[in-house]
């Protein structure tokens, strides 16, 4: 059996740990990561974040860093990774996929390609030790109750002057069902990664609302809620698949470029409020 310490390779092909981790399988309808799949590389939301994330990224970086090892932990089903080995050619040394769910893992081996290694994890237990340059956690933290602590096992997996790289639901006000629906536990401001930062060891170096010229959109979802309480696991399923798939072409298309027009200009002009927050950190020495 192949090692890469404390991991080992499994029949799946994927690197686990010596003890099981618990994926949170109730907390996920079923064909949750099917639909995930799907749209990962086709939906103006995905696009638009990615975009933003890389350009963020890149201008955080000095021109040494390159050759980078990275891995995005609670990726999913793999499409952050894709996207990065398509548009940031020479910047990664390595990429990595890391998650807690093996349906995910085995739906992105296709996605990722056989150079990039997945592993299975607990981000509240993570079993390395300065392994990693940078660290993706992208739209994950908002599910962990534990928040603080699984930063501060982040922080111990990133080398020194290693970047972890965060984005999640923003602000309060935008609550919605479908917060409820995905299993939310919170959503964040920019001030709230003030906090954790300081409290987890990092530094914060970049923060950004994103969203913001489409969140008008979500202000009108909350004007009428579903009745969460009456609905079937079934309606439920249906409503998720609803909301989640590709729009009709001229509506992507215009979708898609409202985003857009967030990268560069939210990078430069801060805006104040969005649906999404995006932040950098960076771990001391």
């Amino acid at each position: 059996m192949i090692s890469e310490e404390p991991y080992s390779l499994n029949e799946a092909g994927v690197f686990a740990p010596p003890q099981p981790v618990q994926h949170r399988d109730e907390e996920f309808h079923p064909g949750w990561f099917e639909i995930m799949h799907n749209m990962q590389s086709r939906h103006f939301w995905y696009l638009g974040r990615h975009r933003f994330i890389l350009h963020a990224l890149k201008r955080c970086l000095s021109p040494s860093e390159r050759k980078l090892q990275a891995v995005d932990l609670g990726g999913g089903c793999g499409g952050w990774i894709q996207y990065l080995k398509v548009h940031s050619r020479g910047l990664f040394a390595e990429l990595a996929l890391a998650d807690s769910s093996i349906r995910a893992l085995t739906l992105a081996a296709d996605v990722v390609g056989p150079s990039v290694k997945r592993y299975q994890v607990d981000l509240l237990r993570l079993l390395w030790t300065e392994r990693w340059d940078v660290a993706f956690l992208l739209d994950v933290l908002e599910h962990i109750p534990q928040d603080l602590e699984a930063l501060q096992q982040i922080r111990r997996a990133l080398r020194p002057s290693g970047l972890l790289i965060i984005t999640t639901p923003a602000l309060n006000f935008f609550w919605t069902c479908n917060d409820v629906l995905n299993q939310h536990v919170r959503r964040y401001s920019r001030r709230d990664f003030e906090e954790l930062a300081n409290k987890s060891g990092f530094e914060l170096c970049f923060t950004r609302y994103l969203m913001f010229f489409l969140s008008p959109l979500l202000m009108l979802s909350r004007l009428k809620p579903l009745d969460l309480k009456n609905m079937t696991e079934q309606e439920i399923h249906e409503h998720l698949h609803r909301t989640h798939k590709v729009p009709p072409w001229p509506i992507h298309q215009m979708l898609r470029l409202a985003f857009s027009l967030e990268t560069p200009l939210g990078i430069w002009l801060p805006f104040p409020w969005g649906a999404s927050v995006f932040a950098i950190l960076r771990r001391g020495d």
